[in-house]
């Protein structure tokens, strides 16, 4: 069973979104909370496989609530919901150590089987999230302190290669088209380059690809 927590302050959404997801027979609702400090406590007690995270919560916002749980709860990952209009939280959430991204007008489908992905380890980015997350850090005028790429250096040739294929947005099967590789082969460098940088997933990939300076705006 996948043990989850909804974290919105709208009753409403909150409901829905439990009512959706326990009536799925592999997933489990562990708790609702109606702002930050609320699904902290919660997780703390429950330790869930997935936690749901509105970004704007009274009390205590999801960015701050998602760094806590992600350092307390090595073993929860958090999805958050967004809009299209709060792009700017994007970038602090994965930092904060997001591991998803839904619309929260997305199809019901699409959010369970959101839940069901991060569940199994897999980073989550709704596409136009990922593409807006990509303009924002390709936008950046100059990368962040690690630009000396150093962090970079215990990758292969192949593994940097792949890592900006995961900056670019593209999926595993995208990536072995375009460096005629086996979909398995490509799982495997994606693996080792998250294990090598100490990153939780591809969400956080992006980001260290960027800020690196490994890909910058133009490539």
């Amino acid at each position: 069973m996948i043990r989850v927590l909804v974290a919105d302050d709208q009753a409403m959404v909150r409901a829905g979104f439990a009512a959706l997801l326990g009536a799925q027979p592999d997933v489990e609702v562990v708790g609702e909370a109606e702002n930050g400090a609320e699904a902290i406590a919660i997780a703390l007690a429950t330790a869930p496989d997935v936690v749901l995270m509105d970004v704007r919560m009274p009390v205590l916002d999801g960015i701050s609530a998602t760094r806590r749980i992600v350092a307390e709860c090595p073993g929860t990952r958090v999805v958050v919901l967004t809009t299209f209009d709060v792009d700017d939280y994007v970038l602090d959430a994965i930092r904060a150590g997001a591991s998803g991204f839904l619309t929260k007008d997305a199809p019901p489908d699409e959010l369970v089987a959101a839940v069901r992905v991060v569940a199994r380890g897999d980073a989550l980015l709704a596409p136009g999230v990922t593409r807006r997350l990509i303009e924002r850090l390709a936008a950046a005028p100059e990368p962040a302190a690690a630009a000396s790429g150093s962090t970079l250096d215990g990758l292969t040739q192949r593994e940097r290669e792949v890592l900006v294929e995961v900056a670019r947005g593209r999926s595993n099967q995208e990536i072995a088209t375009t460096l005629v590789i086996a979909e398995q082969t490509v799982k495997t460098h994606v693996s080792r380059v998250l294990g090598k940088l100490g990153l939780r997933d591809r969400a956080q990939a992006v980001v260290a690809a960027y800020e690196s300076g490994l890909v910058v705006a133009g490539d």
